[in-house]
């Protein structure tokens, strides 16, 4: 039985969509993270670009279980004293409709150069349009 080992050219790429409207926004996270990455295709290698590219469209309308709507926080610091900062996800979600999902997926893909790049495999809307209709995205139900 011979090692199949795909070379970066020969990969074939295709393009997802994922409806984030009424659904959690961990599991969104997960499936679109899950593509990206390439997990889905039997030729998976961990050190190389394998994935698919990932539309995730209504961002703003996933939903939250519990009291995160507004417990959940978001936090930064702008490295001078006193410049911590701390933002629940309520005020978040008026502020970058976008930032939650992306933040999500962000911390479930690898961290350097290869992360990086995964990360610009995806676009991701805060309502139902989106610019990529030419690429025909296949619908990803969760």
């Amino acid at each position: 039985m011979k090692t199949i080992f795909v070379k970066p050219l020969t990969i074939q790429k295709k393009w997802y969509l994922i409806d984030a409207e009424g659904k959690e926004l961990g599991k969104v996270a997960v499936a679109a993270a899950r593509i990206l990455r390439g997990k889905n295709k039997p030729e998976f290698v961990p050190h190389q670009d394998m994935g698919d590219f990932v539309i995730i469209i209504n961002a703003e309308k996933a939903a939250l279980t519990g009291n995160k709507y507004q417990d959940k926080m978001y936090y930064r610091h702008s490295n001078f004293p006193g410049g911590f900062r701390e933002t629940n996800y309520a005020d978040m979600i008026k502020r970058n409709p976008i930032f939650p999902m992306e933040h999500a997926v962000k911390g479930m893909l690898p961290r350097g150069p290869l992360g990086r790049k995964l990360f610009t495999n995806m676009r991701v809307y805060a309502g139902d349009k989106h610019q990529q209709m030419a690429q025909q995205p296949i619908q990803v139900e969760i």
